[in-house]
Parts: C-alpha cells; sequence; structure tokens
C-alpha cells in the first residue's frame, strides 16, 4: 500500500485517486466489479485490486443481510409507538312484553316499566401513541364512548395500562385516549409525517384478529378517497392494498423510513353491489390526525369536547332547547318551566336509561331548571360515574285528551 501510495504522486499514474474508488466502491457495491476492470486495465497492481475485490464482497454481503432490509429498519422504528387496544362495554337495551303494549293502550299509560337486558360487548383495535406523557390516537369506533366502558392497551413490550377516553371526532372516524405510564413513552413526531405518493411502498402496523403486533406489506393505491360507511361520509383517504384485517383499525400506516403517513381505519370486503373485494383498504391521512390532535389536546387541558360543547351531551347524551310559551301552548304542558329534550344520541347513557324526545326535564335531583344554562350549571361538573336524578314530565294522549305524566329517571354519567 505505501507503494502505491507513493506512486500515486506521479503525474499520469493510473493509480491516480485510489483512495477515492476504494470509499466509493463502499457506497456502491452494484458498480464495483466494472471499476476494478478499469484498474486491471491500467496495469494496477494486483494487491490494490484484490483489496478492492474484498471490498466489493464485504459491501455486498453487509447490503444483504435482513437486518439492513428497509422494511426491517422501518417496523423496528415504528413499533414500539404502536399499541394493542381492547375495549368492553354494557350495552343496555329496552325489552317491551307484547302484553304490556295492550294494557298501557287500555289504562292510558304505562303499567310498568320495560325491562331491561344488559349485554356485554367487547371489541378489539390498536392506536398510535402521539407523545411521551401517554397520549394516544385511534378510531372513534374501536372506543366508541359509553356508559360502563373499560379500555385495556397493551404495548408492544407487553405491558398493559387503562386507558381514558378524552375525546372523539365520529366524523373522521378519530379518538383520543390516554394511559398514564411512569415513564416516556416511545410516539410518532406528527409534525414529521409525510403525505404519500401514488405507488409508494407502505407498511401497516397494528393487532389483527387479536394475534398481537403484526405487519402487512403493499402500497399506495390512490390518493383523496371518498367512502360512506352507514350514514356517514368520510373523505380524503389514503387507499392501500396493504391488508387491513379486523384489529388493525386505529394503527399505523408507515414508509420506509418509520414515518406516519395514516391511521388504518376500515377495509372494504364488498362494494355496494355485493361483489367480494380482495386489497382495497383505507386510511386517515396524517395531516388530518395532526390536525384532529391538535383539538385533542385542548379538548385534554380544558376538559370541554368542541364535538360536543355542552355537559349534556357530553356526559349524557342530551340535545336540549328552550321551552318557549309557544311550544309550551303546542305541547300542553301547563307552565313553560323547564327543559325539552330535542334529541337524545342513539347508545348513550339517556338513551338507554329511557330518555326520550319531547320529555320536558322540570328538576334535577333537588333543583329546579328553568333553562338549559340552569341544566348546564349543574351538570357541568358531575364526574364520569355520577349518577343524575331526571324529574320529567311525559305528555300523553288519553281519549283524546292531554295527560301530563310526571316520571323520575336516574342517568349515569359517562
Amino acid at each position: 500500500m505505501t507503494l502505491c501510495a507513493s506512486a500515486s504522486l506521479r503525474e499520469n499514474n493510473p493509480l491516480k485517486g485510489a483512495k477515492k474508488q476504494v470509499t466509493w466502491f463502499l457506497s456502491n457495491s452494484a458498480r464495483g466489479m466494472s471499476h476494478c476492470r478499469q484498474i486491471m486495465k491500467s496495469r494496477c497492481s494486483h494487491s490494490l485490486l484484490a483489496f478492492c475485490l474484498l471490498l466489493v464482497r464485504a459491501a455486498a454481503a453487509a447490503e444483504s443481510t435482513p437486518a439492513n432490509e428497509p422494511a426491517v429498519l422501518a417496523v423496528q422504528k415504528a413499533l414500539p409507538s404502536v399499541v394493542n387496544i381492547a375495549t368492553e362495554r354494557v350495552q343496555r337495551s329496552q325489552v317491551t312484553d307484547p302484553y304490556d303494549l295492550f294494557f298501557n293502550q287500555f289504562f292510558g299509560g304505562q303499567v310498568r316499566p320495560q325491562r331491561e337486558l344488559s349485554q356485554t360487548v367487547q371489541s378489539l383495535g390498536s392506536g398510535v401513541i402521539v407523545s411521551p406523557q401517554g397520549y394516544i390516537v385511534t378510531n372513534q369506533h374501536v372506543v366508541e364512548r359509553a356508559t360502563d366502558l373499560k379500555i385495556k392497551v397493551t404495548t408492544s413490550d407487553g405491558q398493559v395500562f387503562d386507558a381514558q377516553y378524552i375525546a372523539g371526532d365520529p366524523d373522521v372516524d378519530l379518538a383520543f385516549i390516554k394511559i398514564n405510564s411512569p415513564k416516556p413513552l416511545p410516539y410518532f413526531e406528527l409534525k414529521d409525517s409525510q403525505p404519500g405518493l401514488l405507488g409508494q411502498t407502505v407498511l401497516a402496523l397494528g393487532n389483527p384478529l387479536g394475534y398481537g403486533h403484526a405487519v402487512s406489506r403493499g402500497i399506495i393505491s390512490a390518493l383523496d378517497r371518498s367512502i360512506t360507511v352507514g350514514d356517514v361520509e368520510y373523505k380524503g383517504l389514503v387507499q392501500t392494498d396493504a391488508a387491513i384485517n379486523p384489529g388493525n383499525s386505529g394503527g399505523a400506516l408507515i414508509d420506509l423510513d418509520g414515518k406516519l403517513l395514516g391511521i388504518n381505519s376500515v377495509k372494504m370486503a364488498f362494494t355496494p353491489q355485493g361483489v367480494p373485494t380482495q386489497g382495497i383498504g383505507f386510511a386517515i391521512p396524517a395531516r388530518l390526525v395532526r390536525d384532529r390532535v391538535v383539538q385533542f389536546m385542548e379538548t385534554a387541558r380544558t376538559g370541554v369536547d368542541p364535538k360536543a360543547a355542552t355537559a349534556a351531551q357530553r356526559m349524557f347524551g342530551l340535545q336540549l332547547q328552550e321551552l318557549t310559551e309557544a311550544l309550551a301552548e303546542a305541547m300542553g304542558v301547563d307552565s313553560p318551566q323547564g327543559v325539552l329534550v330535542a334529541d337524545v344520541e342513539p347508545g348513550s347513557p339517556a338513551a338507554m336509561a329511557g330518555m326520550k324526545r319531547g320529555f320536558v326535564i322540570y328538576k334535577i335531583g333537588r333543583f329546579e331548571v328553568s333553562n338549559v344554562h340552569d341544566v348546564e350549571k349543574l351538570l357541568q361538573h358531575a364526574k364520569p360515574g355520577a349518577v343524575a336524578d331526571f324529574q320529567v314530565l311525559l305528555i300523553r294522549r288519553n281519549y283524546g285528551q292531554l295527560v301530563q305524566q310526571a316520571r323520575t329517571i336516574s342517568v349515569r354519567a359517562r
């Protein structure tokens, strides 16, 4: 090597720049052999040629190691920030006996209360940690808010935490939950999230079918897709052929740098015409996730969900409106005191307790209420699990006459 180095100082020496060539060999093994042939043609020393060949073989061996594959490195980087989520909630439904319907009609009112059936509903999904303090983004349908909701989160290293529901936005199928960890957690930097490109290789991380952490691979098939699920239309989705199976919902869709491209949401198994499909899944883009996380963080700080601004709606699933004199007269209410139940959220605590649209709330506990502001003052400090006793008026028609029936409905805050 000393002889070659000294010879390289001479003019027109074919070995001049050998150091640069060797460096080039390390970074580009594919062209290494062609350069070695050029050196051979220039009558380079056999010792330098052998050294170059060794470097080429070493670089090629290093590149072919599975541990250095881009997908493997991306998974190692991102997987600790993906969690498994298991939820359990009690679903209650009212059952009316046909004989009760007959007697209710005959006697002009409800003879005995409806029977209530309770069923424990469990679901599985995935989530993405977005802050070292334990805030997690997942799909709203994975942790859909309900009374007696229990959420368990399992991290990639096997730790299990109880999680608290913070906020959700059903319009984009995103929800925000939090776990309390004694130490900072690995997380995705949302500011580093990249927009996807058509044909780009992606990896879907999640908890398919409850088997635990798993990875599937595919490409971005389309961008800015719109689909309708039930009565809700979701827009701006990323379409991918990476497998998104039940349990993958809420998991991460990442690129080969381990950066977040989106949140796995839904798989299309059939077309609207009932034709089976394969390889069509959708993810919520990272830019939309980033925007919603900003709102969710504000909800975590203030305790007010902008999607459910009133305490009655947020805690009990009630939408209220003022009971004006005109409304009271039209409904047959003796005096316009109280508030009108304008709507009841399906599956909410109020709905499960038997609250219905058209009821008039005139007292909560021992406090009379005459407007929506009074209700909010009483409910704004309610804690999850607290029971509120709503005294309501039911307006019924009996043999052509309006009859007011007072009733107390106890509702547990969610």
